[in-house]
């Protein structure tokens, strides 16, 4: 391990990974995958968990890779973050760039229906019930101003 030079960068799902890092950690740094789910990935793989991600070989992360794409099939669907999509109605999983493609398709629609949520979204202003009156206020600001 010592003659190995350390890859400080290693790119996995169109993400760049730190090669400092432990597998387990380091694939959390990909959007969709946390501790929990890049745990289960490394054990399907049979990667040592603790091992630096620099170190890995080719294979490895070609292993890694590979087990990312159809991990879907690995978990039960109350894990997944996509659960009876709207649209297809499927069970699925975003990573990367797929969730923000995602929440701005949903909330295009919430706003294009005209939903209450969407004209929230749209004004700018708190969306799930919180107060208004004292908090959130940024931007331009309404009512009583100081004399100068």
């Amino acid at each position: 391990m010592a003659d190995e030079e350390i890859r400080h960068l290693v790119r996995i799902m169109n993400t760049d990974l730190q090669g400092s890092q432990p597998v387990m950690y380091a694939l959390t740094g990909i959007r969709g995958i946390g501790l929990r789910t890049s745990r289960i990935i490394v054990e399907n793989t049979g990667i040592n968990p603790k091992e630096v991600i620099g170190y890995l070989s080719d294979d490895d992360v070609a292993k890694l890779d590979a087990a990312i794409a159809d991990f879907e099939q690995n978990l039960p669907a109350w894990m997944l973050n996509r659960c009876a999509d709207p649209i297809s109605g499927e069970d699925k999983h975003h990573l990367g760039q797929d969730i923000l493609m995602t929440l701005r398709e949903d909330l295009n629609n919430l706003k294009k229906v005209r939903a209450y949520r969407g004209l929230r979204h749209e004004r700018g202003l708190k969306v799930r019930g919180q107060r208004t009156k004292s908090t959130g206020r940024r931007g331009s600001t309404i009512g009583v101003s100081k004399k100068k």
